[in-house]
């Protein structure tokens, strides 16, 4: 092993090491990591395995494939951006821009894969349909949440604590064996249901109505994994460039296009995502490797309630350079071996399929359709003494110099048009104004959802004394960010790109331009957290939802703050009904509906405030000047009161 002294060539790649029992061992997001570097050949990244204990990575040699470059490093002396996230993360070679997270460090591995070599056509694959397989982030979209966080966390408890385990799958487990039972469909997929029709026809022609041997599968559970295996596996293996498989026919007889579409047979799952070998099978086949492994050895029997997935398992190790990769991590795959024992009783404690409809059920009820308009509410609330109120905005009048500051630091470098630019300039004026206020010298700013940097761009500018750092989950924005940066020379600000949960680091002030739904929800969390003051325009109120994190609302189903007595409750649909009309603001809609909108961005930010009163947060709510400036024109300012 080498150590960290030596000049940064290439990016370096941060992966963790854990302890279990005083042995070093990988986590999975580490393994999953390496085996997608194996399998993509990948030479751009300087690889360090981060510690708490030196030396510890000695007995991980076998699980780090031979032509990676790797090397030491202590958790205590990582740079300062990579120690403010959670691993994995890279840092590119100008050491101001960090990529943090699973599913965002393995989709960036795979496009310097593709600088490297524009040929590799089975990488390119992998990102999927219009290149979005496992782009969207967690926080709302359940399928990054389920490969990305779900199934890999789950399997990680069932390893370090699996005494307790064993009589019940884990409901991400069993979610992606539904899902890897249901029906497919990819794009343009008539052609391939029409052959497969057409070879069912053929495969009837050619059996024997009589004395045919029927396969059963109770008494060979063993060859389980071969029983659907056909038209879509050759396919999804023709795609991936083997040479042996035959083509699909061209044309279909008369009688086969002659069906309609509604009638043709379904596609069944080869890979995660459908027909084709995807990113989602590489985060998942380590995970589900070492979940079968340990089932295998400790209670075979819960096997039975997977053949979707032991399916899905052996489909994978047939993808041309899978079987190389996974033994260049160590990681030995095989068919695991199904015993004909009865599998677990149906009772609700021990039947996972109960577990998981009694969470689908939970879910339906709290996130029920919501219809009517917000008046009703409004009403229950006032009866209450419970109205919206803004606060008075302490400069409304201020506003930077724009025309004596650098042409990168102004919104018409984003190709926005001049009316629009003008009311952005107008939305910084009110942040920045607000920071201004706030920060002190060595003070960290953090701009969330940043975008292409408006706001950090120039609190950098105008704090030289103060370090921001933009988080942004969309790496094309934090690029332009930093291009902007470079010009203007910018020495105090680094680059995110991640998802919310994964930045940890310390900060002081938190601000965001237009977070949107549940986003200014993350960035308060965040905020209340990390003990820091918070500046933000909230948006897209009609986005927003229960989330894992979240529920609405949020006090206003308890207790006023400033009345002291209880409060009528206000059901999670009327708050809904608030929020849709909280984005009826637009210039083109009647002054009244306007006017209501105000009033109810104004109540559900009220609900978002108290909130924030209960952790100790002085919290104004006030409108952005002017109020022209855009139709989501509230403003959140967050004081801690005694900061401990």
């Amino acid at each position: 092993m080498k150590h960290t002294d030596e000049k940064r060539q290439h990016p370096s790649l941060y992966l963790e090491v854990c302890f279990q029992n005083e042995e070093p061992r990988l986590p999975l997001h580490t393994s999953i990591v390496l085996f997608l570097l194996s399998y993509c050949e990948c030479k751009s990244f300087k690889v360090f395995l981060v510690s708490t204990k030196p030396g510890s990575s000695q007995s991980l040699e076998s699980q780090l494939p031979e032509s990676l470059d790797v090397s030491e490093a202590h958790m205590e002396f990582l740079p300062q951006l990579v120690k403010g996230c959670r691993l994995p993360a890279v840092l590119d070679e100008s050491g101001r821009l960090c990529r943090a997270g699973l599913a965002v460090v393995l989709r960036h591995i795979i496009n310097k894969t593709l600088e490297a070599d524009p040929t590799r056509n089975n990488v390119l694959a992998l990102l999927g349909f219009k290149k979005t397989c496992l782009k969207a982030c967690a926080e709302v979209s359940k399928w990054t949440r389920l490969c990305e966080i779900g199934i890999p966390s789950a399997v990680e408890e069932h390893l370090q604590n699996p005494t307790n385990q064993y009589q019940q799958l884990p409901l991400s487990i069993l979610t992606l064996e539904r899902k890897l039972a249901e029906p497919v469909r990819v794009h343009n997929d008539d052609k391939i249901r029409r052959q497969k029709l057409h070879e069912q026809k053929q495969n009837e022609k050619n059996e024997s109505p009589e004395g045919e041997e029927q396969v059963d599968v109770d008494s060979k559970p063993e060859q389980l994994p071969q029983l659907c295996d056909g038209l879509e596996l050759r396919t999804a293996l023709a795609k991936l460039s083997v040479s042996s498989v035959p083509p699909l026919t061209t044309r279909e007889n008369s009688e086969i296009r002659k069906v309609k579409t509604s009638d043709l047979p379904p596609l069944e799952h080869v890979f995660a995502e459908g027909l084709y070998f995807t990113l989602t099978d590489v985060v998942l086949l380590p995970c589900v490797h070492q979940y079968l492994c340990s089932l295998q050895t400790h209670s075979a029997r819960t096997l039975h309630q997977l053949p979707h997935l032991l399916r899905w398992y052996s489909h994978v190790q047939e993808v041309p350079g899978v079987q190389q990769a996974a033994n260049a991590c160590g990681m030995t795959l095989s068919i695991p071996h199904v015993p004909t024992s009865s599998p677990l009783g149906a009772s609700p404690e021990h039947n996972p399929t109960c577990l998981l409809e009694q969470e689908e059920n939970q879910e339906m009820t709290t996130q029920l359709p919501f219809v009517g308009g917000p008046r009703p509410t409004m009403t229950k609330l006032q009866e209450k003494g419970i109205e919206a109120a803004f606060a008075p905005h302490p400069c409304p009048a201020w506003t930077l110099p724009w025309d004596s500051l650098p042409g990168a630091i102004n919104p018409t470098e984003g190709k926005m048009s001049n009316i629009r630019a003008v009311r952005k300039r107008q939305q910084l004026n009110n942040l920045v104004a607000m920071v201004m206020q706030l920060a002190k010298p060595g003070y960290i700013i953090v701009d969330f959802c940043s975008g292409t940097g408006h706001v950090g761009i120039v609190l950098a500018h105008s704090l030289p004394d103060c370090q921001v750092i933009l988080i942004e989950n969309k790496e094309e924005s934090l690029v332009r960010a930093q291009s902007r940066c470079t010009e203007l020379g910018l020495k105090n600000i680094g680059f995110i790109q991640a998802n919310l949960d994964y930045f940890t680091g310390p900060f002081h002030i938190g601000v965001a331009l237009h977070g949107c739904g549940v986003a200014t929800d993350m960035v308060m969390e965040h905020c209340i957290q990390a003990r820091a003051a918070f500046v933000i325009s909230p948006c897209c109120y009609g986005f927003i939802q229960n989330a894992v994190k979240f529920t609405f609302p949020k006090r206003l189903l308890l207790t006023s703050l400033r009345l002291f007595t209880p409060v009528l409750t206000v059901l999670f649909q009327e708050h809904m009904i608030l929020c849709r009309f909280a984005d009826q603001t637009a210039v083109q809609l009647p002054p009244d509906r306007r006017l209501i909108g105000k009033q109810c961005m104004g109540l559900v930010d009220l609900d978002r405030s108290w909130a924030a009163e209960t952790h100790g947060y002085s919290v104004q709510v006030m409108t952005m000047e002017p109020e022209s400036c855009s139709p989501k024109n509230n403003m959140l300012l967050l004081c801690l009161l005694a900061v401990s």
